[in-house]
């Protein structure tokens, strides 16, 4: 109902009493059907309904409506409001979860628990609609069902999307200070995956060329130097 008045049967109900416009006319501004404009003017539609008067409200001038009780054919337009209101911005409240899916709330809490400990108690809130008291309980492993508790999925039971989820992981590891000895994991560039290999070297494939082996030294005799030694002691 784009460009409609405010309350639009009562404006219509207005219309009808205070101005001599045509059953068309009225429906055309109060975005009706002419034949229910028709019934309000039998009484037979919004008996119990107050006319609302759209000059004192801004939404309609006398001009207007003079200029089309004069012309049957001319369609009454909403006057241009000289108030600018501001935008009302809509609160992010906690999320909504199907009745069917509350019973599965602890489940999936004992999961986000269990599985992503980094994340916050407000994120986990996000999350899951639950409360602070209920996280708590669970934490702690005082609620009352504990026992009966096993951990599943918050996206498989369709309690947060996939995108939620990853998102909030993601916005917790940023938070997360890391450390020397957990460094976390990282992720190598594109252009480090993506670089052309240069081709493999005859020595990769084949190996290095083995190196020359000396000659072998000829074996000692060891019965001739014996009898060169028994020479000289017969010569002395």
């Amino acid at each position: 109902m784009s460009n409609a008045p405010l309350m639009p049967k009562a404006t219509a109900v207005w219309l009808v009493e205070n101005t001599s416009l045509t059953f068309d006319q009225i429906a055309d501004f109060c975005k009706l059907h002419p034949l229910e404009v028709k019934g309000i003017a039998d009484g037979e539609v919004a008996a119990g309904i107050k006319g609302h008067d759209p000059i004192t409200s801004g939404q309609l001038t006398r001009e207007e409506i003079a200029k089309a009780e004069k012309n049957p054919n001319h369609r009454l337009s909403l006057a241009v409001s000289k108030v600018r209101l501001p935008e009302v911005k809509k609160q992010r409240g906690p999320r909504y979860t199907p009745l069917s899916r509350r019973q599965d709330r602890p489940n999936a809490i004992l999961w986000l628990v269990r599985n992503h400990p980094e994340l916050k108690d407000a994120q986990i809130m996000r999350l899951v609609g639950t409360t602070k008291t209920t996280l708590q309980a669970i934490r702690e492993r005082t609620h009352w069902n504990s026992a009966q508790l096993s951990p599943l999925d918050p996206v498989t039971l369709a309690l947060c999307s996939q995108i939620d989820l990853d998102m909030e992981v993601n916005r917790a590891n940023k938070d997360k200070p890391q450390t020397q000895s957990d460094p976390g994991q990282t992720l190598v560039s594109a252009e480090i995956t993506t670089a052309p290999k240069a081709p493999a070297t005859q020595e990769e494939v084949f190996g290095s060329a083995a190196a020359p082996r000396k000659p072998a030294e000829d074996p000692i005799d060891v019965a001739s130097v014996f009898a060169k030694l028994k020479d000289l002691k017969v010569q002395e």
